[in-house]
């Protein structure tokens, strides 16, 4: 019984050592052929860091004045950046809707946190780093030529980077532009009538005003010494030596100004006045009152609707207006909402202002 126990061990063992000289390979065999070698990469220059011209930019000191501008400026304040969840506000009015507009062509969310606009709202990932060839494209979500929301076949192209601008400088989310017409009629169901909020690009560019025929004649489009001379950023951030103006600041930089000019302009010639008296003759206008029914037919109610523009010059009343009041309106709205006190294009501006105002005094 001991033999056969004997024997059995014997058994295991040799298997054991069987089992390791099949597993192993005591011989190396000949080495593999050698792969293709890959290709060359390109010389640096001598003396010259390779990050050089990103450090350029991407250094503290550069980027510290940058954010401190940033601070001051609108974009940086909560009356910007407030949209989160609201469709419709958060394309322009919060960065992470922005950057799905920008995408995606909507912004749609829902969106979480904090969606004030910050850097990463305006700038993602560079084009190029061929800055030396290709230029500098500063990251920015949009630097290609921009279709308008309230008129998709008209894409402007302001370039330098401005194009960015136009993402949301333009009217948006709006009424229908309002024209002479067979009925003779407008109706105005809204407290927010008008181009909303950032005309400036559409302004500038001299299209999208309520063209009323009248005494001042309207430029072509694109052709404002400040559209074809300039763009949005040689004059809103161009170099200062402050920190409130130019750069991120977005200020405009009265020493561009003085370039051209001789002052400063505070404002268009005659603009003041002009809009004054626009505003004066919109808040007289009578419309008439309406209901509408379950299916969301005006129906006329026979009441009086005095003033198109509300007294406190920026909202408007609801009412069943003429074509021509409806189009000065729209007009008095683009002039206030571009902000720039007519300068962005003085003589569109002028006109607009001018043949709404002639329009209205001949309809009484």
């Amino acid at each position: 019984m001991k033999i056969n126990r004997f024997f059995g061990l014997l058994m295991i063992l040799a298997s054991a050592f069987l089992f390791v000289n099949c597993t192993s390979d005591p011989v190396p065999g000949p080495p593999g052929a050698d792969g293709i070698d890959g290709i060359d990469g390109i010389d640096g220059t001598d003396g010259v860091d390779g990050t050089a011209s990103c450090v350029s930019c991407h250094s503290n000191a550069t980027r510290e004045p940058i954010f401190e501008a940033f601070a001051l400026s609108a974009h940086a304040s909560g009356s910007v950046g407030f949209a989160e969840n609201r469709v419709g506000c958060a394309q322009c009015h919060g960065s992470a809707g922005f950057v799905e507009f920008i995408e995606t062509g909507a912004a749609e969310g829902p969106f979480s946190g904090d969606n004030t606009i910050s850097c990463n709202t305006c700038h993602d990932s560079h084009r190029s780093f061929d800055f030396e060839n290709d230029g500098p494209d500063y990251a920015l979500r949009n630097p290609d030529p921009t279709g308008l929301v309230l008129a998709p076949s008209i894409v402007l192209d302001f370039g330098d980077a401005s194009n960015n601008c136009i993402s949301c400088h333009q009217p948006r989310d709006s009424y229908e532009i309002p024209a002479l017409n067979a009925d003779g009629t407008y109706v105005v169901n809204t407290s927010r009538f008008g181009p909303h909020h950032g005309p400036q690009s559409t302004m500038l560019e001299g299209i999208l005003g309520a063209e009323i025929p009248g005494d001042e004649a309207y430029d072509s489009p694109g052709s404002a010494t400040h559209r074809s001379g300039s763009s949005c950023v040689q004059c809103h951030m161009g170099d200062a030596t402050a920190v409130d103006e130019g750069g991120h600041s977005w200020t405009p930089v009265e020493a561009v100004c003085i370039q051209c000019h001789q002052a400063v302009p505070g404002e268009a010639n005659g603009f003041t006045a002009d809009m004054a008296t626009l505003l004066a003759l919109l808040q007289t206008v009578e419309g008439e009152g309406f209901d509408e029914d379950d299916d969301g037919n005006i129906i006329p109610n026979g009441e009086t609707v005095v003033g198109i523009i509300q007294e406190n010059g920026t909202t408007s009343n609801s009412g069943i207006f003429s074509d021509v009041a409806a189009m000065a309106a729209w007009n008095y709205k683009s002039a206030l909402e571009d902000q720039s006190r007519g300068i962005h294009n003085p003589n569109y501006t002028k006109a607009l202002l001018k043949n709404s105002i002639e329009a209205l005094q001949n309809e009484n």
